[in-house]
């Protein structure tokens, strides 16, 4: 797979940025879940990478290198550990997202410490990846903004159809508060179904 080219400036050793991030695609190309765009399959993770990758970037162009990997491998394998292999309860639901969390740090480490980054590489972007310093830390804060449009501009549409207007109201309004205001209005620009922005304006009515 060829790496985006606006992905290699500002970091220091681009032979090793490329390499991490085809390794992060290599990995994240083995699930066997696929996704649909434009009549084209593709692996779900590996299309989830790369739109949070685009996301990082149009709303930080200048993105360091350690928040550009994390963009990149933030979902890591996610497949192999299945909602389903947790109970179905709320407790079991918040085991699963911190244990989902820990998975991905170190498979990520692993394959940033292959390639030869060194450790305090590592550590920051594992940082990012488990949050540690949300919302304090200015990286921290660009990647949830991040994984709330792409949630907004892929999934939204699938998880209300399958969701009561209560609970999706609920999940809107958290999301919108976690994003800074920067990234409200590129969520306000989106293009939403008229469910999907009847939802949005009675989360956002509740929020005010």
């Amino acid at each position: 797979m060829t790496v985006d080219e606006n992905l290699t400036p500002l970091v220091d050793n681009p032979v090793r940025f490329e390499s991490a991030l085809c390794r992060f695609d290599e990995a994240n190309a083995m699930d066997r879940n696929v996704e649909i765009t434009n009549s084209v399959a593709h692996p779900r993770e590996l299309l989830y990478a790369r739109r949070l990758t685009a996301w990082v970037l149009k709303l930080c162009p200048g993105a360091s290198e350690e928040l550009r990997l994390a963009s990149r491998c933030q979902h890591v394998c996610r497949w192999l550990i299945p909602r389903t292999s947790y109970d179905m309860s709320r407790s079991g639901y918040l085991r699963w997202r911190n244990d989902l969390k820990a998975f991905h740090a170190t498979k990520a480490g692993e394959i940033l410490a292959d390639v030869g980054y060194p450790q305090d590489i590592i550590v920051r972007v594992q940082d990012l990846i488990l949050k540690r310093n949300f919302p304090k830390d200015s990286d921290s804060r660009t990647l949830e903004d991040a994984l709330c449009l792409v949630f907004l501009e892929f999934q939204f549409s699938e998880l209300a159809s399958k969701t009561s207007d209560e609970k999706m109201i609920n999940v809107l309004r958290k999301s919108w508060m976690k994003m800074t205001s920067i990234a409200q209005e590129e969520a306000a620009k989106l293009a939403y179904g008229t469910r999907e922005r009847a939802l949005l304006g009675r989360a956002l009515a509740g929020s005010e």
